[in-house]
């Protein structure tokens, strides 16, 4: 019986109504209603994406911000190296970029930058993209989300409000209409 609340309570607190986002303070909070990979948001239901910012992996040194880029979508991968389906949507993330897209990587889950350095020159990879080998990022900023979800992708309107969460592998034809869509806004 105690465990049976137990499990209860568990499942209570992992379900929400009809918003695939919560308010913590009118920031986003990541929820999956249904286990979707796929979620959109309306104008009135998105929450701001706050707190984004790291060092950069290709420039050490120097500082990504997703404040730097106000006032255009941006494309946010959560990638990493050692990722297998990371190693085919790298390149497509790259099409973007070099398309007009803002996209900026966070690179999780490493032990050190020189294997993802490697990864991101090997393959001409020209995007900005933060290290962020503690993920202290899913904790900060990518609430909700699951460090074990990788790859993600996270499209971002010209207000910094999460517009579409993507918890699978995408390509830039998945991601190109939905940029497209939040340039005419």
């Amino acid at each position: 019986m105690k465990r049976l609340l137990v499990l209860l309570l568990l499942l209570s607190g992992c379900t929400v109504g009809k918003d695939a986002s919560q308010v913590g303070g009118g920031d986003f909070y990541l929820v999956a209603p249904g286990g979707q990979v796929k979620i959109r948001y309306a104008p009135a239901e998105r929450k701001e994406l706050k707190g984004l910012e790291g060092e950069s992996l290709l420039e050490p040194g120097k500082t990504v911000r997703l404040s730097d880029y106000a006032g255009k979508p941006v494309v946010i991968n959560i990638w990493g190296a050692w990722c297998g389906p990371c190693r085919t949507e790298a390149p497509e993330m790259q099409k973007l970029f070099d398309a007009g897209t803002q996209v900026i990587g966070v690179d999780v889950k490493e032990t050190s930058p020189e294997h993802p350095r490697d990864f991101m020159n090997s393959r001409k990879l020209t995007y900005p993209s933060i290290y962020d080998p503690s993920g202290r990022s899913f904790i900060n900023v990518f609430k909700g989300l699951s460090p074990n979800v990788v790859p993600s992708t996270f499209v971002i309107d010209k207000n910094h409000k999460v517009a579409a969460v993507f918890l699978q592998p995408v390509l830039e034809q998945d991601l190109k209409p939905v940029v497209e869509e939040l340039g005419k806004e």
